[in-house]
């Protein structure tokens, strides 16, 4: 066993025997306190408190914390994170589940840029019309003719 600091409220600090593996989640995360919405966000197990009514991390609980870093930088929600521990917490391996969980993700990716790239034509239309649009021949009915659409075309989506 180290020894970790803690901030206690009122900014005092108390160093606390901890073991590796709150080092650790410290360092990771830069304070053991951050580990607290991850129990809340049902991501870590609660874990056991010492007598003084600290958290005592065991070490697996580093290599949990590690993972759901990795599968948030994935792009895995905390609901998805969620269940692909319960599986394994209930012994099952799980592969499949992350497998489809990627595949819906790279399936929204690819939709989101096909909208993004629709968005990206129908904005540089929009700055040739502005481009040639003279604010002269506006009338006082008109808003912004570069964006009203002209008539006879189609309607918005």
């Amino acid at each position: 066993m180290g020894q970790s600091t803690v901030i206690r409220p009122g900014g005092e600090s108390q160093p606390l025997p901890c073991s590796a593996g709150v080092r650790f989640l410290s360092a990771l995360k830069g304070g053991v306190s951050t580990e607290e919405t991850d129990e809340q966000a049902g991501l870590l197990p609660a874990p056991p408190r010492t007598s003084g009514g600290y958290r005592d991390y065991p070490e697996q609980a580093a290599t949990r914390l590690s993972f759901v870093r990795d599968a948030q930088a994935a792009g895995l929600t905390l609901s998805e994170i969620r269940s692909v521990l319960a599986l394994r917490d209930s012994g099952q391996a799980p592969c499949a589940q992350v497998s489809t969980l990627i595949d819906q993700h790279v399936a929204d990716i690819e939709h989101r840029m096909t909208e993004l790239r629709e968005a990206r034509t129908a904005l540089r239309e929009l700055a040739h019309r502005a481009a040639v649009t003279d604010p002269d021949t506006c009338t006082d009915g008109d808003i912004c003719t570069i964006l009203t659409r002209p008539v006879g075309s189609q309607s918005a989506k």
